[in-house]
């Protein structure tokens, strides 16, 4: 009714309570609705035969759930988790999921790489090898030859029965000296002929001992050493038995420089050739160690391992035999030469069939060297021991 007052409409929210027939209480909101009842199911998996859905809460008004009767996933009873994404384990990097900024999937830094932040992978040094939760790098352990080794064991065992074989003809030798036998025989190259001899079999320690500046010389000089001393006497007392019969086809006179003094002369100018080219050789390139980490460098990076070792490479290496294989093929090509001298002259076939041999060792021994110099099946040390 218009009573000429200002009238005023306000809403004020209320709700409207009862009980049903149920004995239940009938509720409405201030929009005059009933609330929604819900059971929440689960479908679980059950001992019976067949699984099935089981009430685990409700819903009116507010959510009620019993946690005691959920199951999760492998039977699990704990709630897991709601996230996205699980942090990183130590030396895995975050990927992150393109268009979700708060998902990401982790990836193991592999190889010899090492987690340098969240997101970044970094490889190590090349002297150095990553931790084993790859968090960081560590110092790669650096190995050499051991005299226990059988790579060491088995050479060594072959240059001492050579050592004490050479030092038994030097005795023998030395006590049969003025003999005519040994005289024959040339015994001033003889003896020459066995220094070198000597001197090969001893390089063998030198090359097994621990690398260092005094040991790194001293294998420079008596790699190629004892070779050049052996072939240059063998070429001088083939170059000799050579002469002596091609001169005798001409004249009667003998030939030049025949004598034990003029070979031992020739064959000392024949060594000094192989002394000034390793003198030359430590004036451009001293001696010294290195530590080699390419070597042994496999994709597990527990088994990497450094090799100290001296700084001789393979090309200087041959660089170094390749007068004394001038020196034997020269020989051999006299030797060729030599070959019809008479048979009771007995120091000429000897002298071929030891050179020709030799020739197809050595046609061999260069391609093997090439061939197997960068193998990394030297030395195989066990996971994370330090040797």
């Amino acid at each position: 009714r218009n009573t000429g007052r200002t009238s005023l409409n306000v809403t004020v929210p209320f709700c409207l309570c009862s009980t049903g027939s149920a004995g239940t209480s009938v509720l409405f909101n201030e929009n005059g609705d009933a609330p929604g009842r819900y059971d929440i199911f689960q479908f679980q998996m059950t001992n019976h035969s067949h699984p099935g859905y089981h009430v685990i809460g409700q819903w009116t008004n507010n959510l009620k759930l019993n946690l005691d009767e959920m199951q999760w996933s492998g039977g699990d009873k704990s709630v897991p988790d709601s996230i996205c994404s699980f942090p990183c384990k130590p030396g895995e990097r975050k990927k992150m999921v393109k268009g979700v900024l708060c998902c990401w999937h982790c990836e193991l830094c592999d190889g010899y790489q090492y987690q340098l932040d969240e997101f970044t992978c970094e490889t190590c040094p090349s002297n150095m090898r990553p931790a084993p939760n790859r968090t960081t790098c560590h110092p790669t352990p650096i190995i050499k030859l051991e005299w226990n080794s059988p790579w060491a064991l088995v050479p060594t065992s072959l240059a001492l029965l050579g050592i004490l074989a050479t030092s038994a003809v030097v005795i023998t030798f030395i006590r049969f000296n003025d003999t005519p036998i040994v005289r024959a025989s040339g015994r001033e190259l003889s003896y020459v002929l066995l220094t070198g001899i000597f001197l090969i079999y001893l390089i063998t320690f030198l090359m097994i001992a621990e690398p260092g500046v005094v040991a790194c010389a001293f294998r420079r000089l008596l790699l190629g050493l004892g070779m050049a001393i052996t072939y240059s006497a063998m070429l001088t007392k083939t170059n000799r038995i050579y002469r002596i019969f091609e001169q005798g086809k001409r004249s009667v006179t003998p030939p030049k420089f025949i004598s034990p003094t003029s070979q031992l002369i020739i064959t000392f100018i024949l060594i000094s050739v192989q002394v000034l080219g390793v003198f030359v050789w430590f004036g451009v390139v001293p001696p010294h160690t290195i530590i080699d980490y390419e070597e042994l460098r496999p994709p597990n990076p527990d088994l990497a391992r450094g090799i100290l070792k001296c700084d001789m490479s393979d090309l200087s290496i041959i660089c170094c035999l390749s007068y004394s294989i001038v020196l034997m093929v020269t020989c051999t090509v006299y030797a060729v030469k030599s070959r019809g001298v008479p048979e009771t002259f007995n120091e000429a076939k000897p002298i071929g069939f030891t050179m020709y041999t030799t020739c197809i060792i050595w046609l061999a021994f260069v391609p093997i060297f090439f061939g197997t110099a960068k193998s990394t099946e030297k030395v195989r040390p066990k996971p994370d021991q330090d040797q």
